[in-house]
């Protein structure tokens, strides 16, 4: 008789175990954190200032490293030390940074698009069709052959994120996405990213934006997880917010619109 094992279980987009890291002044920014995001899942990262939510966010693609601990991407191991290793690990781990200026830096958005998977080594049709896909999935193939620094900085920021999907990468780890964005912008982008069928990690210290696109948020505070919860329950915590300085805006109702 042999016994019924299911379904083997799904790999984690990202798997965080003990990582803790000091920078080489001796500032300690992460104190052993761990950290599991499913495929699909999109999380919120919050937190206050030097919480070490960058420090985080660039151990997943291997920019940073030589602490403790151990990061996991797709079940693909960060190890600095194995080039071929972290090429594919940068391809999983895509990251848009809040200034898309950043991050767009040739002459049309055609080939700011195109710079990542030609890089490696895609071509002809296949670049072509990646590229026109990544921009019609943000809403930007009518530009594609105009300069970037002739879009509005929303726009911009839409082709920073489409050239982040071309590399059609196991997670999309957003610093801050909607800073400095008009209402109008904001709320398209939001529709971008709810469409979007990838993990996602949203850095951000804007709450009400966790709570319109993220089920789940994570605080990061003093190099530790300090709560993992759903978005809900975290925004509706006053006590927990205050003390690792969150702020609702005045007047938002986390009990009316988080997800």
């Amino acid at each position: 008789m042999t016994a019924d094992l299911g379904e083997a279980p799904t790999v984690p987009s990202l798997d965080v175990r003990g990582l803790a890291y000091a920078y080489p002044d001796g500032t300690q920014a992460l104190y052993g954190v761990d950290l599991t995001i499913d495929r699909g899942e999109r999380v919120a990262l919050l937190g206050p200032n030097g919480a070490g939510k960058t420090t985080l966010v660039l151990h997943l693609n291997g920019i940073l490293h030589g602490g403790l601990g151990e990061v996991r991407v797709g079940g693909l191991a960060v190890d600095p030390k194995d080039k071929r290793t972290l090429r594919e690990i940068r391809r999983r781990v895509g990251i848009v940074f809040q200034d898309p200026d950043d991050q767009l830096f040739m002459p049309t958005v055609r080939e700011d698009v195109a710079f990542g998977p030609a890089n490696l080594g895609i071509r002809g049709a296949e670049l072509d069709l990646r590229v026109r896909d990544a921009l019609d999935r943000v809403g930007m193939l009518a530009v594609a052959d105009r300069p970037p620094q002739h879009l509005s900085f929303g726009q911009r920021r839409r082709v920073a994120v489409a050239t982040v999907l071309a590399m059609e990468p196991e997670i999309l780890v957003l610093d801050e996405p909607s800073s400095n964005l008009d209402p109008a912008s904001r709320r398209e982008l939001a529709e971008i990213l709810l469409s979007l069928d990838v993990t996602v990690l949203m850095v951000t210290h804007d709450l009400p934006y966790a709570a319109e696109l993220c089920p789940r948020s994570v605080i990061l505070s003093g190099g530790v997880i300090a709560a993992d919860a759903s978005t809900r329950d975290v925004l509706m915590d006053g006590d927990l917010l205050t003390s690792h300085r969150l702020e609702l805006p005045f007047g938002f109702d986390p009990a009316a619109t988080a997800r």
